[in-house]
Order: C-alpha cells, then structure tokens, then sequence
C-alpha cells in the first residue's frame, strides 16, 4: 500500500479510540453499558442492527463464493436476512423493547429464568457464549486474511492489531461505543464500496456495458441457486436467520432493547431490513463481475484484495481496507458486549450468590472485565480457524447449524401462542438439536451443507413443538411475561415491584 492508503487507515483507526473515549461519558452504570440506557434514537439502532449482522467474512469467505458460483451468494446469503428482519420488526423487535422497559433487565437471557427455569436459561447461556467465541473467531480469521494480502501482515498479527482496537473503544465504552462507531463504519465503508463498484463498472465498460456482461460470466454464475446451494439448503437458511437475526445472536436483540420504546424498535427493524436488501448487491458486485476481470484467482478469499488492489487509487485502498475492518469490529464489538451482558446478568447471579446484587461500579466492571476476556479468547481460537474449516467452514457449518438449538426456545417463550410451553420442552429441544449436529457432523462426518445446518434445526423445532403440546406446563409467569411484551405500549402488565439493589430477573427467582 502507499502512503496515503497507511493514513487512511490509520486514521480510521483513531477514530474508532476516539469514539470510544467519548462514549466513555455516557456509561454510569450496567443498563448503559448493555442497552444505552434505553436512549438509543431508532435510526442509529438500525444501523448499528445491520452493521453487526455481517462482518469483514464478506469480502473473503462470500466473495469467494461470490467469485466460485456468482449470484447465488446474494439470494441464500442476503435475502434471508432482509426476510428474516422485516417479519422481525413486526413480531419480536417490540417484544424485546417492552422486555427492557417492563421488567429492566441488561440481557437478553435474563428473561429466561422466570419463564422457564434457571437451568433453561443456563444452558442456553453457555452454550451460546462457547458457540459466540468461535463466531467471532471466524470474523477476526477473515479481516486477518485482507491485511494479509494488503500489508503482508502475517495472520497472526492482523489478528492481534484488529481484536486490540477492537477491545480498547468497546471496552471502555459500552453499547454507545459499539452504535456510535457502527455509524462511523457504515459511512466509511459506504464510501469505500461505492469507489470500488464504479471502478469495477469502468473496467467492464461502463452502466452500458451491464447488458453483455452477464453473457460473459461463467456458466450457472446467473443462476439464484447453484452448486451446493440447493433450495433445501435455502430453505434451512431462511428458518435459521429468521431465529438468529431476531434475537438468537443476542447483540441483535441488544439493538431492539436499546431504543425508547417499542414502535422506535420497530423501525429499526425495518431500516435494518431495507439495507440488508440493498446493501449486500453493492457489497458483492465487484466478486461477482471478477471472473471477467480476474478469472484465474488462486484463492477466491482473496478476490475481494486483489480487486481492490489492482484497479483502486493510492488512498482508496487503504479506505477500503479500513471499510473492510469496519464490519469485522462493528460485529466482534457488539457481540463481546453482549456476551458480557449474559455473563455478567445470567451466569454469574447462577453461580455466585454475591453476583446477584453486584453495586453500580462493581456491576461495571465485571462487564468490562468480561468483554475482555471474551475478545481475548476468540482471537487465541480465530488463530487456529484452519482447523474448523476457516471462515466460512465456521459461520455456515457450525454457527448456521447450531444457532437454531440455542434460539428457538428464547425467541419462541416471548409470543402468546406458546405460553404453555415450558422448561422440559426448552431443554429437551436444545439438548436433542444441538446432540443431531454432533452425530451428523463428527459421528457421521457429512460434509452435506444442507443436512448440516437443517438436522438440528428440524430436531430442535420439532420437538419444542411436539413436547410442549403432549407435555404443557402452564404457568401465571409465563402468562405474564408473554402478555407484557405483546401488549401495547398503554398498558402495564402487573410484575414484582423493582429491586433497589438492581437485582437481576435471575436471581430474583430464587
């Protein structure tokens, strides 16, 4: 890179500490450092929603894909999410607000515990901050992967510079930091990925050449769906993002809580929703135009650096470099607070008797404590990512499979329709999903991405379905909770009184 593009990209860099120093003010306490203080206007929880949706995973694993197979990457990987969102806005988004608000809690696990039991919701708590570790490890792998071919930074250290910058602004500054600097990315990278679609488009001959240059692309590049991605396999995706996107990857429902009320919460839904359906073609183009450009890449990861090496500027190319970091530490932030809020919220009251009634500053701590950690970890497993079958390998065959387990308990114990179902229907359907991923990935060592991912997720819906109707467990709690969160805004479901001492859900069940 030259000159220009090192100040490009280490102004970015900056940046992002100096955000984070300046959300420093705006934390007092635990509720700001998990949910802005309920404070959070709806437009910047919409982007900070789609900022920590996806990461630098697609500029090296989906370009690659981009590059092997074409369009497809856009309909089974995208489109979902745009689906998944905006049924969301309408069914859980203000679910999760009028969680927050009725019944303070900083966590979107701390609900659980009441709703069904403590041993429901810490299993589902563990399991989801391992599964969040190797999630994130997937994220730091990928943008270590860009500086690699960029700066020829080995893997290892890009690793380190990214997760350092990274745990230092969301560390000292909370969700603020993570939304504020979510912000700052989106802009960024929107300048660096529109440079990088009107080169591309002046390399194939213009807006005029649009119409030849589909016939010039490699046979089934057209095609929605191709190759591995088959419509089974589509169709497991939709389910699983549908889950995941409203609440199973928690630092998503962390966005919804973080707004003043339930119809801003909504709207950011929708916002959210509208640029995962606009945003990822502008993203991919580049990738997808590249075999005409590039057709003998050794390794698809890189087609995205190589492109942007080739045809860019001095200067761009350190904007698109820092555009590309942008996504990785909008959703390795976002996800590390939200691992601490559970943490800090879920596990520690469970285990700890002293942790369920930690003050203002010791509640604070433990959080930032935790988000330390938690960065730390993922960056120690994203430097042996190879040996989990790399980004990709990660997120489509262990996040994608495994999230459904974990979040079709949570995300369904929030709606009316299924009060009645209990912890035996909770525990039963994520032990049974997540026990059909091990058999089908390590006993019978498929490599069917479609089998990977749909197996547990049919395993662990059909049996919350089938348990909690032959065995209901009705209760005036679960009545409670559930007619508080899909009630209007007007009106107070009844609850226990607020606990002075700031007492978590959890431990106000014992």
């Amino acid at each position: 890179m030259a000159w220009p593009d090192w100040v490009a990209l280490g102004g970015y860099f900056v940046v992002m500490l100096l955000i984070g120093l300046w959300s420093h003010r705006r934390v007092n306490d635990v509720s700001d450092y998990f949910t802005g203080g309920g404070r959070m206007p709806w437009w910047l929880s919409g982007i900070s929603h789609h900022m920590s949706g996806y990461s630098a995973a697609v500029f090296v694993a989906y370009a690659a894909v981009a590059y092997s197979y074409g369009i497809t990457i856009y309909v089974w990987a995208f489109l979902p999410l745009a689906v998944a969102t905006g049924v969301g806005a309408w069914l859980f988004a203000p679910r999760w607000n009028r969680l927050r608000r009725r019944y303070h809690v900083a966590s979107p696990l701390e609900y659980l515990s009441r709703r069904y039991n403590v041993a429901t919701q810490q299993a589902l708590a563990w399991s989801g901050a391992l599964l969040k570790v190797f999630d994130v490890a997937a994220k730091w792998a990928s943008v270590a992967i860009l500086l690699n071919v960029f700066t020829g930074v080995s893997l290892n250290i890009g690793i380190l510079i990214t997760g350092v910058v990274t745990l230092v602004y969301c560390t000292v500054g909370g969700l603020w930091a993570d939304a504020l600097t979510d912000f700052g990315q989106f802009v960024i990278q929107g300048v660096a990925a529109l440079s990088m679609v009107i080169v591309t488009l002046d390399h194939v001959g213009g807006p005029s050449g649009l119409g030849s240059l589909w016939d010039r692309l490699p046979a089934g590049h057209t095609h929605p769906l191709v190759g591995p991605y088959t419509a089974g396999f589509l169709t497991a995706y939709v389910v699983v993002k549908l889950f995941e996107y409203n609440g199973g990857m928690w630092n998503l429902a962390q966005r919804y809580m973080a707004t003043d009320s339930a119809p801003a919460a909504k709207r950011s839904a929708v916002l959210s929703a509208v640029l995962y359906l606009i945003w990822p073609a502008v993203l991919l183009f580049p990738s997808v135009v590249a075999p005409v450009l590039m057709p003998h890449i050794a390794d698809p990861q890189q087609v995205y650096a190589l492109m942007a090496e080739n045809l860019l500027p001095a200067g761009l190319v350190g904007l698109t470099l820092a555009g590309m970091f942008s996504h990785t530490m909008a959703m390795a932030s976002s996800d590390a607070n939200a691992i601490a809020s559970v943490v800090v919220r879920d596990i520690i009251p469970a285990v700890a008797r002293k942790g369920r009634a930690l003050g203002a500053r010791t509640g604070l701590l433990a959080a930032r404590v935790c988000t330390v950690c938690f960065i730390a970890v993922s960056m120690v497993v994203a430097m042996e990512a190879r040996h989990f079958g790399g980004p990709l390998g990660i997120i489509t065959a262990l996040v994608a499979a495994v999230m459904g387990p974990i979040s079709i308990p949570m995300l369904l114990g929030l709606l009316p329709a299924f009060r009645r179902w209990g912890s035996l229907a909770a525990l039963i359907s994520w032990a049974c999903g997540l026990a059909s991923f091990v058999v089908v990935k390590y006993v019978m060592d498929s490599t069917d991405q479609t089998l990977t991912i749909a197996t547990p997720l049919v395993t662990s819906l059909a049996l919350y379905l089938v348990v909690g109707l032959v065995f209901p467990q009705p209760s005036t709690v679960a009545d409670e909770i559930t007619t508080a969160v899909s009630g209007t805004d007007a009106v107070r479901a009844p609850r226990r009184p607020a606990d002075p001492t700031g007492e978590s859900l959890a431990a106000a069940t014992d």
